[in-house]
C-alpha cells in the first residue's frame, strides 16, 4: 500500500463488484489477504444472515480464511457491500469493527451504473478514509 492508499488490482476490483452483484439485493462479505508484494488473495464468505442491511460471516469459512491469511503473514482487509446506501461504515459496521489492523472496504451499488469501493480504518470507533488506488495489472 503506497502513501496510505489501499491498492487493488483491476481483476480484484472487478471481482469485488461482481461478488456484490451476485446476491443482490443482499449484502455480501469476505476477506482479502494482502501479500507483502501487493498480490491479493480473495476469500468470499457467505453472509450467514442473508440480509439487505448487515452481514455476518459464516463462521467456518471465516475461520479457514483467517487462518490462511494469518499463517501467510498477509495484511487483512474485510469487505462487504452496501446495496442501497453509500460506501461509508454504518453505525453497526463501526460497532462491530474488531480488527484495528484491518482495512475495511465497502462496495456500494447505490448508483447501479457506477459501483464504487471505498476503504477505511476503524480504530476505537474512529473512522478514517483512505484513497483506493486501482492498478491495471495484478502484481
Amino acid at each position: 500500500m503506497a502513501d496510505n492508499a489501499f491498492e487493488l488490482d483491476q481483476p480484484t476490483w472487478d471481482a469485488l463488484v461482481e461478488h456484490a452483484w451476485s446476491d443482490f439485493p443482499y449484502e455480501v462479505c469476505g476477506l482479502l489477504g494482502v501479500r507483502p508484494d501487493g498480490t491479493i488473495d480473495r476469500y468470499p464468505i457467505d453472509n450467514a444472515e442473508r440480509s439487505m442491511t448487515y452481514y455476518v460471516m459464516e463462521p467456518r469459512q471465516l475461520l479457514k480464511a483467517m487462518r490462511e491469511i494469518e499463517d501467510g503473514g498477509h495484511g487483512l482487509a474485510i469487505y462487504h457491500s452496501h446495496t442501497h446506501s453509500q460506501a461509508y461504515p454504518s453505525e453497526t459496521d463501526v460497532r462491530l469493527a474488531a480488527y484495528p489492523e484491518a482495512t475495511y472496504l465497502i462496495i456500494t451499488l447505490q448508483d447501479r451504473d457506477r459501483p464504487d469501493i471505498r476503504a477505511f480504518t476503524i480504530i476505537d470507533g474512529e473512522v478514517a478514509e483512505m484513497p483506493v488506488v486501482v492498478r491495471e495489472q495484478a502484481v
